[in-house]
């Protein structure tokens, strides 16, 4: 499909697209003319990557996540303590991550595990 299709199924614009393969997150083939030829599993991804970048995480988080972003994401991804608060310790630190796991199932309607 191309780029502009891509983009009206994905719920995104054609510029976030371009950004998306820029940063990694995406990959197109190139027609002979030089149009971005994406395949249907990208439609997943963009939701997934929409929706990670939604919940707070930055590119780079969304970049580890990399091999998880053509699934569902409540199947592949829960939560992490590594994105909440360390044990005793309250507060962020160094490179602590500020929630987004949280804030995932909270987007998706549904109450996270108990931290451990």
């Amino acid at each position: 499909m191309l780029i502009g299709e891509l983009a009206a199924q994905a719920g995104t614009t054609t510029r976030a697209l371009r950004y998306y393969e820029e940063q990694g997150l995406l990959e197109s083939d190139r027609t002979t003319a030089g149009y971005r030829l994406y395949e249907p599993g990208a439609v997943r991804r963009v939701r997934n990557i929409r929706e990670l970048l939604s919940c707070g995480l930055t590119v780079e988080d969304v970049k580890s996540l990399l091999a998880y972003l053509d699934a569902d994401l409540p199947e592949v991804l829960s939560y992490s303590p590594l994105w909440g608060e360390k044990e005793g310790g309250g507060g962020k630190k160094g490179g602590e991550r500020g929630g987004g796991g949280r804030k995932l199932y909270k987007a998706r309607g549904k109450p996270p595990p108990p931290r451990a």
